[in-house]
């Protein structure tokens, strides 16, 4: 029997990705001796457990019972690496980062559902598209961008305070939902030059209720995470996604309808700023942003780039759904978190009220004013250091590869491990979380939530790991070429809101219980079997803000 060409490299790509799937059960690994949990499914390991985590504890449970290196299972047993361990996260993250690439397939589902970002890119694009990016987040830029954010915040505050008036002892608001509005309505109007929401009424905007469901949906469909790469070896990106749409699932044909519709009005957005842009300054003072907006400002530098930094409409628009994705909620459920910790904590709640309110004297804070404020600056850090909104970001193994630990473990056999050894093909964790929270270098106090604590000198312990994130010796917005591009603008964003709500509201919990669960991004719930992202406190009107 004579078979074709077609066929045979058909059954070969079949036959490879069998192996891809099932090796590990057959492959001996340094890593067996290891030491971590039972794996509770043959078939996708510990993936169910790190995804529905309450607020990524899982993640930091491994690290409190296991140490610095912890061994995972994955899809179809697959060996991975859970670790915070600052020399292996600095060789990971910076020394060695072209050895652990963010997806080591050809593409991942980031990639499948946002386009070729700065996100999602490796190697010379990613090089390329970040210094294209770099100059658009400077200084120079936020400083000016400040004005908008304060606009945006007293319009919401405005609209807070027609809810709580007539309460004198306050009444209850989902602090969640006002921030998240508040977070996409800075990033419409700074970002992209484009407004989601006017906070008269409850109006939605369809690509704006696309960001918010985005990780939502995500977390239903988390497994995609591991299915897709696989794919990605055999198939194209727009096949596997024409595949998925057909697939009588409704998450994930719902996470397929978010994905079409913001790669849909990017391509909109982007259109009428062009068509802006040529038109000239005048026409841009008429826009909202008045083309100061981050992406006014890529497009017009993309215009002068020479031909081989161009970027092309492609990548501008998954540029424009990253930057959204990226920025929505991670800021908005840090600032949630900040206003729930600080309902908790009454004294320091008023001591950040005073320090604000004296400093705003009835004014808005310039942009270097707001970084002189050591509490406002020492309740941020904080809170970003014992919750960062993504306890964990994963890495691919390209190369077998061997990585001196800064602190030893003890194998399964009783023997001490001072090295770690991975293969090509295998996947590292790295818990972000843990690092942040390490008693080892932060201190026996190092999972209380203390402001403080930034008012003093660090642990010299701290500083002699030389933890190589990009902000206040925390891994909050990673380290290495990889980090947050963001994270000025994210600091931005959350200084000038909490300092505008904690001056005009009194924040106190209700003694509801909250649920903090995680998706890529940790989020709220009221309740431990609520899905809705909601946190409800008592808000009281303590003076006008202006």
């Amino acid at each position: 029997m004579t078979y074709s060409v077609s066929v045979i490299v058909g059954a070969a790509a079949c036959l490879y990705v069998l192996w891809l799937a099932l090796h590990e059960f057959f492959v001996r690994s340094p890593l067996d001796n290891v030491k971590g949990p039972p794996s509770p499914s043959v078939f996708v390991g510990h993936i169910i457990d790190f995804f529905q985590s309450e607020g990524g504890n899982f993640a930091k449970r491994m690290a409190e019972t296991y140490g610095h290196v912890v061994k995972l299972r994955g899809l179809f047993g697959a060996r991975m690496v859970l670790t915070h361990d600052s020399r292996v996260l600095h060789t990971v993250l910076i020394k060695d980062a072209d050895a652990f690439p963010k997806c080591a397939a050809p593409y991942d589902e980031f990639m499948l559902l946002l386009g070729p970002g700065v996100f999602t890119t490796e190697s010379a694009q990613h090089r390329r598209q970040r210094k294209q990016l770099n100059p658009v987040f400077s200084v120079a830029h936020l400083r000016r961008m400040t004005d908008i954010f304060y606009r945006i915040g007293y319009r919401a505050c405005e609209a807070i305070q027609r809810r709580v008036g007539s309460f004198p002892d306050g009444a209850l608001v989902d602090v969640n939902g006002w921030i998240g509005r508040m977070t996409l309505e800075m990033l419409g109007q700074a970002g992209l030059g484009y407004s989601f929401d006017n906070f008269v009424d409850d109006s939605t905007d369809a690509f704006g209720e696309s960001v918010k469901s985005f990780f939502p949906t995500y977390s239903q469909v988390a497994l995609i995470g591991f299915v897709v790469p696989i794919m990605s070896y055999v198939m194209p990106r727009r096949l596997i996604a024409t595949i998925f749409r057909a697939i009588p699932h409704a998450e994930l044909r719902k996470m397929m309808h978010i994905s079409d519709l913001m790669e849909q009005r990017s391509k909109e957005i982007i259109t009428e700023k062009k068509m802006a842009l040529m038109k000239g300054d005048d026409e841009l003072k008429h826009n909202v942003g008045e083309g100061k907006d981050l992406m006014s400002i890529l497009l017009r530098a993309n215009m002068l780039a020479s031909a081989e930094e161009k970027l092309t409409d492609e990548e501008l628009i998954a540029q424009m759904s990253t930057f959204m994705l990226a920025g929505m909620d991670t800021t908005s459920n840090a600032l949630t978190r900040a206003l729930y910790v600080l309902s908790e904590h009454p004294e320091e709640q008023e001591r950040l009220r005073e320090e604000v309110t004296e400093a705003r004297n009835g004014d808005d804070l310039t942009y270097d004013a707001l970084d002189k404020l050591p509490y406002l600056d020492a309740v941020c850090r904080e809170t970003l250091r014992l919750y960062p909104p993504v306890a964990a970001i994963a890495r691919g193994v390209a190369k077998d590869m061997t990585l001196p630990l800064h602190t030893p473990v003890i194998g399964v056999d009783g023997t001490v491990i001072q090295e770690l050894h991975v293969s090509a093909g295998q996947w590292m964790l790295l818990n972000l979380q843990a690092s942040n929270c390490d008693p080892v270098l932060w201190g026996e106090d190092a999972l209380q939530w203390k402001p403080e604590r930034w008012l003093e000198p660090l642990p010299t312990a701290l500083e002699d790991a030389r933890i190589p994130g990009v902000y206040s010796n925390l891994m909050t917005f990673s380290g290495g070429s990889r980090s947050c591009i963001g994270f000025k603008f994210s600091q931005l964003e959350m200084k000038v809101l909490l300092s505008l709500l904690i001056s005009s509201f009194k924040f106190e919990a209700t003694g509801q219980p909250v649920d903090w669960k995680y998706s890529a991004v940790s989020y709220p719930t009221m309740g431990e079997e609520s899905t809705k992202p909601e946190l409800l406190l008592r808000v009281t009107r303590v003076q006008q803000h202006r």
